[in-house]
């Protein structure tokens, strides 16, 4: 028998998994600029993203990082570059759970191959400074980048003795 729903749903779930890999992980798309025309396929650009800390209310990161058009681009089979940058700022009145705010945590993470290699942003705690420090970075099944960025939010008071 056919059943429509079941092939629809079908189509919906291949559709889902050719979208390239920077549109599935993404809290707010702050903007892009083209760095090289294609013929065939979206344009090579610079994204610029923002997404907020999950357990620290008032930070936000911004992300850039380059990608790949074309066809391969077009259909997420581009291998990304392991190049981004990072800056996270006070966008309000900084609140957290000490105990539910890790030493080390990743908290961001974007596909950028179709199977092996990943952006991960970390965030880092600073207790003796009152500071969060995040770094990002790309990861592979194997090895990963040595290619970094870095940004750091301080939340406690300069002179404060806590």
């Amino acid at each position: 028998m056919f059943f429509p729903k079941r092939v629809a749903f079908t189509s919906l779930i291949a559709m889902f998994a050719l979208l390239p890999p920077a549109l599935l992980a993404q809290d707010a798309h702050i903007g892009s600029v083209r760095t090289e025309f294609k013929l065939l396929g979206p344009n090579n650009t610079i994204e610029v993203e923002r997404f907020d800390d999950p357990k620290v209310q008032g930070i936000s990161c911004y992300l850039s990082y380059s990608q790949i058009g074309g066809i391969s681009g077009a259909v997420g089979l581009a291998e990304e570059a392991s190049e981004a940058s990072v800056a996270c700022r006070q966008t309000g009145e900084i609140i957290f759970d000490l105990a539910e705010v890790e030493e080390q945590e990743v908290i961001f993470t974007q596909r950028r191959s179709a199977l092996f290699k990943n952006m991960r942003v970390v965030r880092m705690h600073d207790a003796e400074t009152q500071t969060f420090v995040y770094l990002t970075y790309s990861t592979k099944l194997v090895d990963g980048s040595p290619k970094n960025a870095i940004t750091a939010v301080n939340y406690g008071a300069i002179g404060d003795d806590q």
